[in-house]
C-alpha cells in the first residue's frame, strides 16, 4: 500500500472532478487525527492510568497529554482540576503512519467489522470511530491489561461536510460500507 501523501497525491485529480472543485485548496483534506481515553472512572489508581498512559504512547507513536477537569460535579465525584483523561493530536507524518496502519492492519482485526458507515460523520464532516477495546491495535500485542480500555479516534478534515469526507476517504482507500 502506498503512504496516505502519495496516495491523497494520486487522487487529486478525480476528487477535483467527482466534487467539481477547480481550486486545490478548497479540496478536503486530513488536518489531524485526535486520540482520547476517558480515565474517570480510574483516576485514583495510578497504575492502571501510567499503564494506560503507556499504551497510548504505543499506538500514537508519542505521549499523550493529560486533560483535566474545567469545574467540580458532585455527582461524579469529580473536582476542578482533577485528571479525567488522556489524549494525543497528530500531525504530518506520525498523523500518516497512524493512518496507514489503521486501514491496514488495525480496523480489519476488529471483531464483526463490516467496514465504516457514513452516519460516523459530524456535520462539519469529520470521522469519529469508537473502540470499546483497545486490543485491536496491534502496537500493543502482547502487553497485559487486567480490563480492556476504550478509546475514540477522531479524524478531522478541513474544507468538508459529511459526503465530502466520505468522498475523500473512500478515494484513500478508507473501508467504506454504503449500507
Amino acid at each position: 500500500m502506498k503512504p496516505l501523501a502519495k496516495r491523497y497525491q494520486d487522487v487529486i485529480p478525480e476528487l477535483k472532478k467527482e466534487l467539481a472543485i477547480a481550486n486545490l485548496w478548497e479540496l478536503p483534506r486530513i488536518q489531524k487525527v485526535s486520540l482520547n481515553v476517558g480515565i474517570g472512572s480510574i483516576r485514583g489508581n495510578t497504575d492502571r492510568v501510567e499503564a494506560i498512559t503507556k499504551a497510548l504512547s504505543k499506538i500514537a507513536g508519542q505521549a499523550p497529554a493529560k486533560t483535566a477537569s474545567k469545574k467540580s460535579i458532585a455527582g461524579f465525584k469529580v473536582r476542578e482540576g482533577d485528571i479525567v483523561g488522556l489524549r494525543v493530536t497528530l500531525r504530518g507524518r506520525k498523523m500518516a503512519d497512524f493512518i496507514d496502519r489503521l486501514i491496514a492492519i488495525n480496523l480489519p482485526r476488529q471483531r464483526d467489522f463490516s467496514g465504516l458507515t457514513p452516519d460516523q460523520f459530524d456535520k462539519q464532516g469529520n470521522l469519529t470511530l469508537g473502540f470499546k477495546d483497545h486490543a485491536i491495535f496491534y502496537e500493543l500485542t502482547g502487553d497485559y491489561f487486567e480490563t480492556p480500555f476504550g478509546l475514540s479516534v477522531t479524524i478531522s478534515i478541513s474544507h468538508s461536510n459529511p459526503q465530502k469526507s466520505l468522498t475523500l476517504l473512500q478515494q484513500l482507500g478508507f473501508p467504506i460500507n454504503k449500507g
